[in-house]
């Protein structure tokens, strides 16, 4: 996808670069040690939120691998966003596909995902993952928390804390997805 076309698309304008490149691997390196400092690594699994939480979750595994010499096992849940009706409820989650890989019976499940913004999507894939068995814990750790919230839902492990406006956008583009990689504030 052209970014330039997107950004024209949706009156969307870059506003500030919040993470380099190297801002965002330093972030995952030190979001990777958190989560094995809280949660050790035996009996601890990683699931991504498709689209950019499964490449964060399977660097923060990598990372997590060269650390503490052991495999941490990494799962998609895929939830795709639709609107039903625009005047009432508008964006709202529906999960589509899992793609988990692992039992997560008493496991400790660390979700990962790009942007914390409403909550919504993190509820759904909360009754997703409950739907598949019992974790002993389920934890959440975002890139980015950018505050808002529709629903009482924290992360347990922030990337970075950013404050916006409902006029502004946070765009995560990743390597693995969008051939560049760094975290913009956009604004419309």
């Amino acid at each position: 996808m052209n970014t330039q076309k997107t950004v024209h698309e949706f009156g969307l304008r870059e506003k500030a670069e919040i993470l380099s490149a190297q801002d965002v691997e330093r972030t995952l390196v030190r979001l990777a040690y958190q989560v094995v400092e809280e949660n050790g690594i035996e009996r601890l699994g990683l699931i991504g939120i498709r689209r950019r939480g499964v490449p964060i979750a399977e660097r923060m595994s990598k990372i997590i691998a060269g650390i503490e010499k052991a495999e941490v096992p990494v799962g998609t849940l895929d939830i795709t966003f639709y609107r039903d009706d625009l005047s009432t409820v508008g964006p709202r989650p529906v999960v589509k596909e899992l793609e988990i890989g692992f039992p997560i019976q008493d496991m400790n499940i660390v979700l990962v995902d790009d942007v914390l913004y409403t909550g919504r999507t993190i509820r759904a894939a909360l009754d997703a993952l409950f739907s598949l068995g019992r974790p002993r814990r389920v934890q959440l750790c975002v890139l980015i928390d950018r505050g808002h919230r529709e629903l009482p839902i924290e992360a347990a492990f922030i990337g970075r804390k950013v404050q916006t406006t409902a006029s502004e956008v946070i765009e995560v583009k990743l390597t693995e997805i969008d051939g560049l990689e760094k975290v913009v504030l956009m604004e419309r």
